[in-house]
């Protein structure tokens, strides 16, 4: 890498900070083992800008695992923002990473993080930039290996043939496994296929060019079909099943700017028991697994004392139901009091009773409150399967007001299975009910003025949820409904909306749901010019229709169509270890608009066979 020449053009791209590296607690190590050895080098990459990145949770953690291995050295990088890749492309350098500004291409792994659709074109940036081919049948026995891992690993079809392997579920346990495969591999000095032969093995890991798809007569996804014998039939997700006892963050790497979420996070359970109907997540990460108290208190003692942050975040899919959560606030916030240390409880279940907690948090610092009712009639919240009622929302509006707040989030979806447009302007009067509730308060009890935002997104119907079949709302009939709920909430004292672009939401659905072909509209689209699509001032709508146009097919026909029951799926192949008959069962019960019970309250044999092997409890006990 020419230092030289980067430290000039790092004078005048935006934020320098972003491609500096050098902060605290980066990691820093011998290029060699004690013996002499090298280490294999590893490219951790986030396909977003740095801000983003550094925030994510996993990407820490698997950082963390990493680098505790004597054999390896984990980097980090982050997908430039447009003056930088256009200042890197005229001075012709190669994208770097941080801690050794060594150009990508030299590593020997490159692991992408996938959390979200919309950021596969700045995967091919980042490749691109490295100079490795975008496909991975391009790429020689020189070229780094290719993987990825992340929710979107759920249906890995749209991105198969540019990864060269993909890690499906958790990753603190198959990491190691990876790495290990990597090394006995590497003393064996066979080719790269006999690399990917031997990863097939390893339980989570896909290798997509061990497999063909087909397609039938009317151009949808008919099967896929292995071709070589060390493919498995399924992939099945990996499983952390002691969460407690699983390696975390370590000394968390400090930014000299500021990030999106710029803090200490805690993660005190993994998954969800309340199967809403619309969430990935939910099942996905099933089933629950808590860590003591005493474990997250030894991780905020350790975070806080090597960063200096005075923000905890309690994270997880919903804070409010840690079975410990009554007990881990007051500690945490007596614990540091003196310090000022301030805690927040994002993805707050409008159920959770968390008076006394609010009242106790807000005496260190107010942090934002967010509720997500979802739907604005109690018919479509029991379609989603919610388990919430509007008393359970004003309940929780009020005490959060006693408690001195005066800010709220509530989180709302259009586009719901079976949505009318009473359900859409329900979500207007369940914010006027907000609004009344916070000014029916004395005028010396609520201080300053209400601010209740209303954010509603579109459905994007996933994989391995309950309405993977269900088609998408059409960009008109969007458009149509956020016009009509913008309409219903102008005037409604305190209350401000927002609403999520329609057309990264329909690629969004298009790629969730898509098959093999969309690798090849991905590529089209980033030579179109694409990048940085979830940045929707940068979005770039005619390279997409372009992309689809030159590979024969549309967004529609992805993300627009009802798919039977029984019709073959693109990611029938992977193994989400949720039953596909326990998704349709719940598939069936919301068209009835029918309740399904917390599976704490008792086992609705999710995994089917499998429930009491995962998690010890038989259907129906509890």
């Amino acid at each position: 890498m020419n230092i030289s020449k980067l430290n000039s053009i790092l004078n005048d791209v935006e934020k320098p900070t972003r491609y500096t590296g050098g902060e605290l607690n980066m990691r820093v190590k011998d290029l060699n083992m004690p013996d002499g050895t090298p280490r294999f080098r590893f490219a951790l990459c986030f396909p977003d800008v740095y801000e983003i990145g550094m925030s994510h949770l996993g990407q820490r953690i698997v950082y963390n695992i990493l680098n505790e291995r004597e054999d390896t050295y984990c980097e980090r990088v982050y997908a430039p923002w447009f003056d930088m890749e256009q200042a890197l492309r005229d001075n012709d350098l190669p994208i770097y990473t941080l801690e050794t500004k060594t150009p990508v291409g030299e590593f020997d792994i490159v692991g992408f993080s996938l959390l979200y659709e919309m950021c596969y074109t700045n995967i091919l940036t980042v490749l691109d930039l490295a100079g490795i081919p975008l496909r991975a049948a391009d790429r020689s026995e020189s070229d780094p290996l290719i993987i990825a891992g992340g929710p979107c690993v759920c249906n890995p079809e749209p991105i198969a043939d540019i990864m060269d392997v993909l890690v499906f579920g958790d990753g603190e346990e198959v990491m190691d496994e990876l790495m290990d495969a990597y090394s006995e591999w590497k003393k064996s000095g066979t080719s790269k296929k006999e690399l990917l032969r031997r990863l097939s093995r390893v339980s989570g890991l896909y290798v997509p060019s061990f497999y063909k798809a087909e397609y039938d007569e009317n151009g949808n996804f008919s099967s896929l079909n292995g071709i070589e014998p060390d493919a498995p039939e399924k992939v099945e997700r990996r499983i952390v099943k002691n969460l407690d006892a699983a390696k975390y963050t370590g000394k968390l790497v400090v930014p000299y700017m500021s990030i999106v979420h710029d803090r200490v996070a805690l993660e005190v359970f993994r998954g969800c028991t309340r199967g809403c109907r619309f969430c990935q997540a939910g099942f996905i990460y099933r089933p629950i697994r808590e860590r003591e108290v005493e474990t997250v208190i030894k991780q905020a003692d350790d975070s806080l004392d090597c960063t200096g942050y005075d923000e905890i975040s309690v994270f997880s899919l919903s804070s409010g139901d840690y079975s410990h959560i009554h007990e881990l606030v007051p500690i945490i916030l007596e614990r540091y009091e003196k310090d000022r240390v301030s805690v927040s409880l994002p993805s707050l279940r409008i159920d959770s009773f968390l008076k006394d907690d609010l009242e106790k948090i807000q005496k260190v610092r107010k942090t934002g409150l967010t509720f997500a009712p979802e739907a604005g009639t109690q018919r479509l919240r029991d379609v989603i399967n919610k388990g919430v009622s509007e008393e359970d929302l004003l309940r929780s509006v009020h005490d959060a007001f006693v408690a001195g707040w005066h800010g709220v989030k509530l989180y709302f979806m259009i586009g719901l299975p079976t949505e009318t447009d009473e359900d859409v302007l329900g979500i207007a009067e369940l914010a006027r009910k907000v609004s009344r509730e916070f000014y029916s308060m004395p005028k010396e009890l609520r201080g300053k003025g209400l601010r209740c935002t209303v954010s509603a997104s579109t459905l994007v119907p996933k994989p391995f949820t309950p309405f993977q079949w269900e088609p998408q709302i059409s960009v008109d009939e969007v458009l149509r409904r956020q016009a009509l709920l913008r309409g219903a909430l102008k005037g409604i004292r305190g209350v401000e909306f927002s609403c999520h672009f329609s057309e990264t939401s329909r690629l969004e659905a298009a790629f969730a749901r898509g098959d093999r072909r969309l690798s090849e509209v991905l590529i089209s689209a980033y030579k179109n010019g694409a990048r940085l699509d979830s940045w929707d001032e940068h979005f770039k709508k005619e390279a997409w229709e372009n992309a689809f146009a030159e590979n024969g097919l549309t967004v529609e026909q992805f993300a627009n169509r009802k798919i039977g029951l029984d019709e073959p799926l693109a990611w029938g192949h992977m193994d989400a270890v949720v039953s596909m008959d326990y998704l349709k069962r719940e598939h069936e019960r919301a068209c009835a608009a029918l309740i399904t019970h917390d599976c704490r309250k008792g086992c609705n044999g999710c995994f089917g066979a499998r429930s009491a092997q995962i998690c010890g409890k038989k259907e129906g006990t509890k």
